[in-house]
C-alpha cells in the first residue's frame, strides 16, 4: 500500500501540526482531535425483531460488496435465523473474519441477519464517518487480528467497542465524509468502465474463438449445413465427426490413498483442480498404482487434461517436460491426438462449447454434470485440414495472447485502483492527509 500509493496521496497535504494518539497502529493525530473508545461514541444496537416485524427489507451478508459497503442487489425479503432490526444511518459490520471488510451504511429503517452488528453513532459521532473508519483497512487489519474460534473466527463487540477511534470535531467528519464520498465515487466510476472492458474483452474473445473454429479464418469459402446445432454452418471443405476419430482419450485412475499390494508405486498426480483454462497448477498429490496403472495413465509434454466433472470440458495441455512418471485421477481425461489432427486445435473447439453452454446440453445438467468419456468420444468435432488447424491454432494463440495481455493491464488498473481508495480512506479518517479545504464544511 505505500510506495505505489504515496503518488496518488502527494497530492493532498498534511495538516499544520499533529499530536501523539498513544496509539500504535494510529501513529499521531491532527491536533484538535480527540482519541476515545468506540464504545463511547457507538451503541452495539442488538435488539431482535420480533416474529410479527414485517420481512422486508432484509440484509444479508452477501447483499454486501466488501470494502464498498454497498448493497450489489437490492434488500431481500427473506430473513434467517433471528434478525437484528436497524434504523437509517446505523452501520451494519459484519463479524466474521472472511467478511470483516463488509460494512454498509443503512438508508433506510429493516432488519439484517445476526451476523451483523448494528452499530449506531452517538454522542458527536457522524454516522457517515463513523462508516468509514470501520471501512479503512488498518482498522480491519486491527480487528482481524482479534477474532477467535477456528471452525468460522469472528470478532466480538468486546473487542470492537474498545478500539480508539480518531475523533475530530463534527463539521470536520462531516468535511471527511463529504471528501469520501466524492472521490470514492469518481474512484468507483472509473473501476466500473474497467469491469466493463473486461466483460467486453471476454465477449471479443468468445466470438473470436467461435469465429474461428466454426467458420475458418477465410470468410470467402462457401458455407455448408453442419447438420450439428451447437455448429451451424462450416466451410465446404472440413469434414464433422466424432472427437474419437481424431484423438485417443483415457479416464483417469480411481484415488488410491494406499498401497494394496506390494508392486504399487507411489506417484503424483493430476486431480481436477490442477486444470484451468489453458494452464495447469503443478502442485501435485500422491496417489498409489501399479506399474501397469502407471503406463496406462500417465501423461506427457503435449497432451490435453479435460475436466470429467465440475466445470466439465475445461482443459489446458501440458506444455512442459514431464521429468518423472505422473498420472491423471478419474475426475480427468488425458486426450492425445493422431496425426491428422492438431491437439491445440481442439482446445479451442472445447472453448467454443464451452462458451456457448453446450456442455449442460451434451451431459444432460440436472444436478452433478459428468463429462463421460462416452460423451467426450461422441463430441461431433469439425476438424479441416491439417494445415489448417495449425492456421487456426497458431491465429489463436496469438489473438488470445495479446487480450490476455489486455485483460491483466485492466486487471492491474483495478487492482490499483482499489488500493488507493483503501489507501485514501484510510489516511483521511486517521487525519495524515487535510481535506477540509477541498470538501465544504457542512
Amino acid at each position: 500500500r505505500g510506495p505505489r500509493m504515496s503518488a496518488g496521496l502527494n497530492r493532498w497535504k498534511p495538516y499544520p501540526a499533529y499530536k501523539e494518539s498513544g496509539v500504535e497502529w494510529l501513529g499521531q493525530v491532527p491536533e484538535g482531535w480527540e482519541v476515545k473508545r468506540l464504545k463511547f461514541g457507538v451503541d452495539n444496537i442488538n435488539q431482535k425483531c420480533l416474529e410479527e416485524a414485517p420481512l422486508t427489507p432484509f440484509v444479508a451478508l452477501e447483499h454486501i460488496e466488501p470494502w464498498t459497503g454497498k448493497l450489489m442487489v437490492d434488500e431481500s425479503s427473506q430473513s434467517d435465523g433471528q434478525p437484528s432490526c436497524y434504523q437509517s444511518d446505523d452501520v451494519l459490520f459484519c463479524k466474521l473474519r472472511p467478511y470483516l471488510a463488509k460494512v454498509h451504511l443503512a438508508k433506510v429503517n429493516g432488519i439484517c441477519t445476526s451476523e451483523l452488528l448494528v452499530l449506531r453513532a452517538q454522542h458527536g459521532i457522524f454516522p457517515k464517518y463513523l462508516h468509514r473508519f470501520l471501512l479503512s483497512r488498518d482498522t480491519i487489519d486491527c480487528i482481524t487480528a482479534s477474532t477467535y474460534g477456528a471452525k468460522m473466527p469472528r470478532a466480538n463487540w468486546e473487542f470492537i467497542g474498545n478500539l480508539l477511534l480518531p475523533i475530530p470535531p463534527l463539521p470536520e467528519q462531516r468535511a471527511i465524509a463529504a471528501f469520501l464520498d466524492q472521490q470514492c465515487a469518481q474512484i468507483d466510476s472509473l473501476i466500473e468502465k474497467k469491469q466493463r472492458m473486461l466483460d467486453l474483452l471476454d465477449e471479443k474473445r468468445r466470438a473470436v474463438i467461435t469465429q474461428a473454429v466454426t467458420r475458418g479464418l477465410d470468410p470467402t469459402v462457401p458455407m455448408k449445413d453442419s447438420g450439428v446445432e451447437w455448429l451451424g454452418k462450416v466451410p465446404e471443405g472440413w469434414k464433422v465427426g466424432r472427437v474419437a476419430f481424431g484423438y485417443d482419450i483415457v479416464l483417469g485412475k480411481m484415488l488410491q490413498p494406499s498401497p494394496n499390494s506390494e508392486k504399487d508405486i507411489a506417484v503424483p498426480y493430476y486431480r481436477a483442480m490442477n486444470v484451468q483454462w489453458e494452464s495447469i497448477d503443478s502442485d501435485l498429490k500422491v496417489m498409489w498404482a501399479t506399474p501397469e496403472e502407471i503406463k496406462t495413465f500417465s501423461v506427457r509434454q503435449g497432451d490435453m487434461l479435460v475436466c470429467e466433472g465440475g466445470e466439465v470440458g475445461r482443459a489446458a495441455i501440458i506444455n512442459l517436460p514431464v521429468d518423472e512418471p505422473t498420472i491423471i485421477q478419474n475426475a480427468l481425461h488425458r486426450v492425445r491426438s493422431f496425426k491428422d489432427c492438431n491437439i491445440c486445435y481442439l482446445l479451442r473447439v472445447l472453448e467454443h462449447v464451452a462458451s456457448a453452454d453446450w456442455f449442460s446440453v451434451l451431459c444432460n445438467k440436472s444436478t452433478i454434470a459428468h463429462f463421460t468419456g462416452e460423451k467426450f468420444k461422441a463430441l461431433k468435432c469439425p476438424p479441416p485440414p491439417l494445415p489448417e488447424q495449425q492456421a487456426i491454432a497458431d491465429y489463436l494463440d496469438a489473438q488470445c495472447a495479446a487480450m490476455d495481455s489486455q485483460r491483466k493491464n485492466l486487471e492491474k488498473s483495478i487492482e490499483l485502483l482499489r488500493e488507493y481508495r483503501a489507501s485514501l480512506i484510510t489516511h483521511a479518517v486517521t487525519g495524515k492527509i487535510d481535506v477540509r479545504d477541498v470538501a465544504p464544511l457542512q
